[in-house]
């Protein structure tokens, strides 16, 4: 394995973000067994990576799943105490985390490989006083028409917003990650070759007081956010961002559409200030890869979870770089 690593001239340590939508693809119920099948899906088209002798950390989205877990609770709040959301990340984190964690170690085993996968529950520390706090922005959960959101907001109070032409979801706060808690066990286990799912959901939202006991917050942290800081606070210098389109593009979704290979650091930065990345889409990606890339990162990679390989060895996606 280890012959084929350097074959491949692949960095010795890398982070892979795997997008909620991309493990929770839309279309799919949600049942047990669908959610397996994704899964095991995802493991296929990861194995190539899985499979090679280097440091590999993979965080996830959740988006879908806590939004399906908020709105289960609104359906049976007569019967059930609803959790509060950062116990929803807590749950939704653990379940993927189960999911990909069992997926993985499958795979490899199919493949004859005793690699081993464990998912942690990562608890991630955010500022109390975050503005976020006051101007919810995250979506999370199913598209809804403007009329199903309107009637939301006034039934269950939820703040909702149109998200990049797909429809309206639910939007919440979404606090900075200032600290990845138990880091050093992150690094730890990926060191012994372990594959580690950690910071599912962007982490699970708590704050710590003057004497240092920590409690949770109703917030969700955006998951690539945290990669980048989980990636340079490990010295990990490529991180690669899986998703459910090919590459960036500028102008996406006009007649104008132009698709990004490999792109400097000071060009992405100029098409963000352009405007081209939606909040709800694109633009946490490419925020995430700009402060990566700023604070130490060599390269991101943007692109198609089924291409994963592809793109991690040049074949396919987008590539952030430095300037030369």
């Amino acid at each position: 394995m280890q012959e084929a690593s350097t074959s491949l001239n692949l960095p010795p340590s890398l982070l892979i973000a795997v997008g909620g939508n991309a493990i929770h693809p839309e279309g799919i119920k949600g049942t047990p067994e669908e959610q397996m099948t994704v899964a095991a899906k995802a493991a296929e088209m990861l194995l190539p990576i899985l499979e090679l002798e280097q440091e590999l950390i993979i965080t996830h989205g959740n988006g879908p799943g806590v939004g399906k877990t908020i709105l289960r609770q609104v359906l049976a709040r007569h019967r059930v105490t609803p959790m509060s959301l950062d116990i929803c990340v807590a749950n939704t984190q653990g379940v993927t985390a189960y999911l990909l964690m069992q997926a993985f170690e499958n795979a490899l085993r199919n493949a004859g490989n005793p690699r081993h996968a464990i998912g942690l529950v990562t608890q991630v520390e955010v500022d109390p006083n975050d503005l976020a706090f006051t101007r919810p922005s995250k979506p999370i959960g199913y598209f809804y028409s403007q009329a199903e959101a309107r009637s939301l907001e006034i039934e269950f109070g939820w703040t909702m917003a149109e998200d990049a032409g797909r429809g309206w979801r639910q939007v919440v706060p979404s606090p900075e990650p200032r600290h990845i808690c138990d880091i050093s066990l992150i690094e730890a286990l990926a060191s012994r070759g372990t594959i580690v799912i950690a910071g599912g959901g962007g982490g699970i939202p708590v704050v710590r007081d003057t004497r240092g006991i920590r409690h949770g917050i109703e917030a969700v942290i955006d998951k690539d956010l945290t990669s980048q800081h989980m990636a340079n606070i490990l010295g990990i210098e490529h991180m690669m961002i899986l998703t459910s389109v090919s590459q960036v593009a500028l102008n996406y979704g006009t007649q104008e559409e132009r698709k990004l290979g490999e792109v400097s650091l000071s060009e992405i930065k100029q098409y963000q200030r352009e405007g081209h990345f939606a909040a709800g889409s694109m633009g946490p990606k490419v925020e995430a890869a700009i402060r990566f890339m700023e604070r130490g990162g060599k390269r991101v990679i943007i692109g198609h979870l089924e291409e994963s390989l592809a793109a991690l060895t040049g074949k396919a996606g987008t590539h952030i770089v430095l300037d030369s």
